[in-house]
């Protein structure tokens, strides 16, 4: 396929203000369909202790690995080695699978 034929967009990701500016707004207003939203959720409360400082001590990265625990496929045998006390949380069930109107 052409790629200038092609009906999607890229974005290069740089730093976390990146993530609180462009991407989490843009999915925040085109939301993700089925569980990757309970994934986006849960990334967006990492990207906002993130920004609070919290990853900078024991108990804040702890907890976002907790967050992280429940993502997608959770931790990997590393993570889970280097964490060993790590306690996933509730992942968020996602009900809609209607696309919200764009206007």
């Amino acid at each position: 396929m052409n790629k200038n034929t092609r009906n999607e967009a890229s974005f290069r990701v740089n730093s976390l203000q990146d993530l609180t500016t462009f991407i989490i707004p843009q999915f925040s207003n085109y939301p993700l369909l089925s569980q990757k939203a309970a994934d986006f959720l849960l990334f967006k409360k990492i990207v906002k202790l993130m920004n609070n400082k919290v990853h900078l001590n024991e108990d804040g990265l702890q907890q976002i690995i907790n967050l992280r625990a429940s993502m997608n496929l959770g931790l990997s045998d590393l993570q889970k080695y280097e964490f060993p006390n790590y306690n996933p949380v509730a992942r968020p069930i996602i009900i809609s699978t209607e696309i919200p109107d764009p206007n």
